[in-house]
C-alpha cells in the first residue's frame, strides 16, 4: 500500500533533513520533487496542484524557516496537508432510521462488491449490528451463488433470490424478512455492469426510491486509478454517494485514487478492502493514512487489530506463564495464529513506526506462508513434544517434517528460534521486569 509514494517521499525529505538550514530554494526544489512524485502516483493533477500550493505557503513561512528542525517541520506540514486532503477524520457509516436500516453497494464490476457485502456485513456484527445480506444482481447467477456462500461461511442470512426476480422487489421482500428475522441491518449487493450505462443507473436508482437507503457505498477499485475518482464522480452526480468503499489496496503501491477521490468527489473514503479474506477491511482514517504514507506507522490501527483477535483471558494466561518461563511451543504456536489473524507481516511491519523504513526490513522479503509452515510443524508434534521440546530427537524431527510436509531443516530452524525466545524470556525474568506481555505481539 502506497509503497511507491513511500519511497519517493522519505528519499525527498531525507534530502530536505540534511541541508541543516532550509532556504527557499532548497524547499522549492523539494516540493518540484514531491509534485513528481505525487504525480507518478496517479493522483489528479488538479489535487497535486493545490496540495503542493498549500505546503509551499506553510513551508515558507515562519512556522517552518524559523523553526529549529525545519526538515522536521516540513514533514509535519506534509503530514496535515495530507491528512486534510484525504477528509481530516474518519466518516463512519451512516445507519439511521427505523430498522431494518438499508445499506446500499454500488460499482462496477469486478469491484469486488460481493465480496465486500461480506466483508461489511462481518465488520458490522462485530459493532453488535444483525445485518442480512441481499443480492440483488439477477444477471449474475454467480454473484447470488457467491454471495449465499458468503452468508454461510460468516453464518448470516441471505435473502433467496433467483435471476427471475425483480432487483426492486428482492429489497422490498427483503426488507420484509429481514424484519421477520429481528436483523436490523440490510447490505444491497447491486447489479454491475463492465462501464456505465443508463439502464444499470436506472435501477439503481429504483431501489433507492423504494428502500431510501440510509447510505450508498460505492465500491471501487483502488488499482484503476483517477479511472476509479471518476467513475466515483459519476455515481456521485446520479445517486448522490453517501462515501466509498476502495478495494484492492492491498495490491496499489501508488495510491492515486485514495489521495484524489475525496478532494475531487467531496465525498470521503469510510473503508478499505486490504485483502481476499473477509476480515480484510477497516475503516478509513485519514490522519493514519498520511503517517503510513511518510513512513510513520499506525500504531492505533495495529492496537485496534491485535485487539479484534486477542482473547483477553488467554493474555492474562499468557502473561502468567512468561512469568514463570512456561512458555510452551503449543503457546508459541498460538501467538502465530493470531498474528496471522491480524493480517500480512508486511503490513504489520509498515504499522510499526519507522520499522517500515529500516533499509533491512525493505530488503527483507516477509513470506507469509512461514507462518503456515510453523503452525504445521507444531500441529505434527505431539503434546510431550509440544511441552517438552528437549525429547524431540532425530527419528521425531523426521516424522514431524513428513507429518507437517516440510524438512527437517525446518524443524531444526523452528526448535532454534523457540530455544532463543526461551532463552530472553528467563533472561528478563532473571531482570526482575515487572510485565512481559509486550514481549509478545499482544
Amino acid at each position: 500500500m502506497f509503497e511507491n509514494l513511500n519511497d519517493r517521499l522519505n528519499n525527498i525529505f531525507k534530502k530536505l533533513k540534511g541541508h541543516g538550514k532550509l532556504t527557499e530554494k532548497n524547499i522549492e526544489d523539494g516540493l518540484k520533487e514531491v509534485r513528481m512524485a505525487l504525480l507518478e502516483a496517479d493522483v489528479h493533477y488538479k489535487v497535486v496542484k493545490k496540495f503542493i500550493a498549500s505546503v509551499k505557503d506553510r513551508a515558507l513561512g515562519q512556522e517552518v524557516l524559523a523553526s529549529l528542525t525545519p526538515g522536521q517541520q516540513v514533514v509535519k506540514v506534509v503530514n496535515e496537508e495530507l491528512t486534510v486532503l484525504m477528509g481530516q477524520e474518519n466518516e463512519e457509516l451512516r445507519i439511521a432510521g427505523p430498522t431494518p436500516i438499508p445499506v446500499m453497494l454500488i460499482g462496477l464490476q469486478g469491484s469486488g462488491k460481493t465480496t465486500s457485502a461480506g466483508k461489511l456485513a462481518k465488520l458490522l456484527r462485530t459493532k453488535g449490528r444483525k445485518p442480512y445480506l441481499v443480492p440483488a444482481d439477477v444477471y449474475r447467477p454467480a454473484a447470488i451463488d457467491q454471495l449465499q456462500k458468503i452468508g454461510n461461511e460468516i453464518n448470516l442470512p441471505v435473502f433467496p433470490s433467483t435471476v427471475k426476480m425483480d432487483p426492486v422487489d428482492i429489497c422490498i421482500q427483503a426488507r420484509e424478512r429481514a424484519a421477520q428475522e429481528n436483523c436490523d441491518t440490510l447490505i444491497i449487493d447491486t447489479a454491475g455492469r463492465l462501464h456505465l450505462d443508463d439502464t444499470l443507473m436506472n435501477e439503481l436508482k429504483r431501489i433507492k426510491k423504494a428502500v431510501s437507503p440510509s447510505d450508498i457505498l460505492l465500491v471501487a477499485d483502488a488499482m484503476t486509478g483517477q479511472d476509479a475518482v471518476n467513475i466515483a464522480k459519476s455515481f456521485d452526480d446520479t445517486l448522490d454517494l453517501g462515501g466509498i468503499l476502495l478495494t484492492k489496496m492491498d495490491g496499489d503501491a501508488r495510491g492515486g485514487a485514495a489521495l484524489s477521490i475525496k478532494a475531487i468527489t467531496g465525498k470521503p473514503i469510510k473503508f478499505l478492502g486490504i485483502g481476499e479474506k473477509l476480515n480484510d477491511i477497516e475503516a478509513f482514517h485519514p490522519e493514519r493514512m498520511a503517517s503510513r504514507i511518510l513512513g510513520m506507522g499506525d500504531v492505533l490501527t495495529l492496537i485496534e487489530k491485535a485487539q479484534s483477535v486477542v482473547d483477553e483471558k488467554k493474555a492474562l494466561e499468557l502473561e502468567e506463564k512468561l512469568r514463570k518461563s512456561q512458555f510452551t511451543l503449543e503457546d508459541f504456536r498460538d501467538q502465530m495464529v493470531q498474528i496471522r489473524k491480524m493480517g500480512s507481516l508486511t503490513d504489520i511491519i509498515g504499522m510499526i513506526p519507522g520499522l517500515g523504513n529500516l533499509k533491512q526490513m525493505k530488503n527483507m522479503e516477509v513470506d507469509d506462508r512461514e507462518l503456515v509452515r510453523i503452525e504445521a510443524i507444531i500441529n505434527s508434534m505431539t503434546r510431550q513434544e509440544r511441552y517438552q521440546p528437549n525429547v524431540i530427537n532425530g527419528s521425531r524431527r523426521k516424522r514431524i517434517a513428513r507429518g507437517s510436509g516440510t524438512n527437517v531443516q525446518d524443524v531444526n530452524r523452528l526448535l532454534k528460534n523457540y530455544s532463543q525466545v526461551m532463552k530472553m524470556i528467563k533472561k528478563f525474568n532473571k531482570g526482575g521486569m515487572r510485565s512481559l506481555r509486550g514481549l509478545m505481539p499482544f
